[in-house]
């Protein structure tokens, strides 16, 4: 089953993130991410108007209500960044991967 079939599961917390080759073996799974000190997940998204990635960010906006995990969003002209971590955990967790697959699933 691919990240995007999955769902995000809430962290009850007392969980250690993900680190090293587990953290890279998902990583490696969703295009054009960063995984940033091994702490959150970033990635940013360009759009030909301020119009599209308003509609992209409110797209992300429905998929994390579904899942129950919310990036940080920062929309620009033509231009969104994205940043997403388990808070809960100060860290990664597979779910952040899920979410991550399921966004760039959002922008095509």
């Amino acid at each position: 089953m691919s990240l995007a079939e999955k769902h995000c599961v809430p962290c009850r917390g007392g969980v250690p993130p993900l680190r090293g080759a587990e953290l890279e073996k998902l990583r490696s799974q969703v295009d054009g991410w960063q995984a940033v000190n091994e702490h959150h997940l970033t990635k940013t998204f360009t759009f030909p108007d301020f119009q599209k990635a308003l509609d992209f960010v409110n797209r992300v906006g429905a998929i994390a209500e579904q899942e129950g995990h919310h990036p940080d969003l920062h929309l620009s002209w033509g231009k969104v960044g994205v940043e997403t971590w388990t808070h809960k955990i100060d860290g990664l967790t597979e779910s952040d991967f899920v979410l991550a697959a399921k966004i760039d699933q959002a922008q095509r």
